[in-house]
């Protein structure tokens, strides 16, 4: 049978694409190896929020006679939270494997690998069966970077990443999270709910390298104060067992933790899947693609992490849209200016656009709003205590709002309104004449441009 399209990869990117293929009427067929949902829905997005609102719930009932609510033996059930998160995965790939199903999406468990073009088509092999197609999707993802530190692999069950510290039956005394960037911050935050006693070690000066520096600072004093201790500037030279060493202007210094989180960032998947048969160009460690998501080679298309470009589940989604359009008959291009990204910290945190960094970076003249979240009345009724930061961005040239970011809870589920605003340009004055209910979080944007 020829296929019209060959998905390899049931993440994010894939799932979404060959369900909009489907949908649309082409014949899909689509290679998973693990489980449907890739790393977001199994190993990363799912588990890690479920676990996260875990803590949140904890934390509430905590501080509950703030808000004239109080409890007695107020505790936590560690393995009821991994068993919980646990069902919440299964149902969800339950959901991805039935939308499969309702668009006549061919799926086969196993691993694919590209054994080149003929004159059939593309070709790929999967648990001994040959498949052909007109257009090949790679979606291989992205897996945890090991950078080359002394002693990791003789630190054995220790040492941790987002993967291993997901099946983690007990909770851990200690923890220990090398980097300081999302993932990092989002399991800190997790397990200092929980009491465990948690120290970061991040090589930059700032937490959350690549956020706004001034919200990311907000966010590490805010948990400090809640009993975090950071290193920051830190080079980490050595793990021993459960110690790691690290270099901090000009001194060696040593931090002691019963699990250690390695936490540096990912890198693409572009090995061991049969890509080197095609030809197909890598830049920078991912596959290189155009506006259109394709590759060099003709019939054939990456989106998601294998790109090495935006590392998000909702940008691998949105690549894997761009490459069905196209195939379909819609002229599409990805845009990167508008990719929002959310830390589930608590408070969370959330930025789209460009941050003053990125901005003074690329010579853009930008002024400046800012307005604490407390002037919205919404969160002061809802966060006692709590503070927080709306900022927004404005380029001179035009007066398009080029960037919004935001300390408090709940930015995550607000920060797409600043996201459609950056996407259509609009002004400043046309984002003063949007009505906001109230009384809501969100009005803070709305305050924040009257300055």
């Amino acid at each position: 049978m020829m296929y019209d399209l060959l998905i390899i990869g049931g993440g994010p990117a894939g799932y979404v694409a060959a369900e909009r293929a489907g949908h649309k009427g082409l014949n899909v067929i689509l290679f998973e190896k693990k489980a449907m949902g890739g790393v977001c829905l199994n190993e990363g997005c799912i588990p890690t929020k479920t676990l996260l609102y875990s803590a949140k719930t904890y934390e509430n009932a905590l501080h509950g006679d703030l808000y004239g609510v109080f409890g007695d033996n107020i505790r936590f059930d560690y393995g009821k939270m991994v068993s919980r998160k646990k069902k919440v995965v299964r149902k969800l790939v339950l959901g991805v494997e039935s939308k499969m199903k309702s668009n006549k999406v061919t799926v086969i468990k196993g691993e694919a690998v590209i054994n080149g073009r003929s004159s059939e088509g593309i070709e790929i092999t999967s648990n001994g069966e040959k498949y052909i197609g007109k257009n090949l999707l790679i979606c291989t993802g992205s897996e945890a970077s090991v950078p080359p530190i002394p002693g990791l692999q003789e630190a054995g069950e220790i040492i941790v990443t987002n993967r291993e510290i997901l099946e983690l039956t007990e909770r851990p005394e200690s923890l220990v999270v090398i980097g300081g960037g999302v993932i990092g911050m989002e399991f800190a935050s997790f397990y200092n709910s929980l009491g465990t006693r948690v120290a970061v070690v991040e090589m930059l000066p700032e937490i959350l390298g690549g956020l706004d520096v001034e919200i990311s600072a907000m966010l590490r004093e805010i948990y400090t104060k809640k009993g975090i201790t950071f290193h920051l500037n830190a080079k980490v030279t050595q793990v021993d067992g459960h110690k790691v060493v690290f270099e901090k202007d000009g001194k060696t210094e040593t931090i002691e933790g019963e699990k250690i989180l390695l936490s540096v960032g990912r890198r693409p998947v572009t090995q061991g899947f049969g890509l080197e048969n095609l030809g197909v160009e890598l830049l920078r460690g991912g596959i290189k693609v155009d506006e259109k998501m394709r590759t060099n080679v003709p019939g054939v298309f990456a989106a998601g992490d294998v790109t090495g470009f935006s590392l998000l589940a909702h940008t691998a989604s949105r690549e894997g849209e761009v490459v069905v359009n196209n195939l379909t008959g819609r002229s599409d291009i990805m845009r990167y200016n508008a990719i929002p990204g959310v830390v589930y910290t608590n408070p969370e945190v959330a930025g789209v656009g460009e941050t003053e960094e990125s901005a003074k970076a690329k010579n853009i003249a930008y002024k400046v709003a800012k307005l604490p979240m407390a002037y919205a009345g919404r969160f002061v009724a809802e966060n006692e205590g709590g503070s927080g930061l709306c900022k927004v961005l404005v380029g001179e040239k035009h007066g398009e709002v080029i960037g919004v970011h935001m300390l408090g809870n709940p930015v995550s589920e607000i920060i797409y309104g600043a996201c459609i605003a950056i996407e259509q340009e609009m002004t400043l004055k046309e984002m003063q004449e949007v009505v906001f209910p109230h009384p809501t979080v969100s009005e803070i944007i709305k305050e924040t441009v009257f300055l």
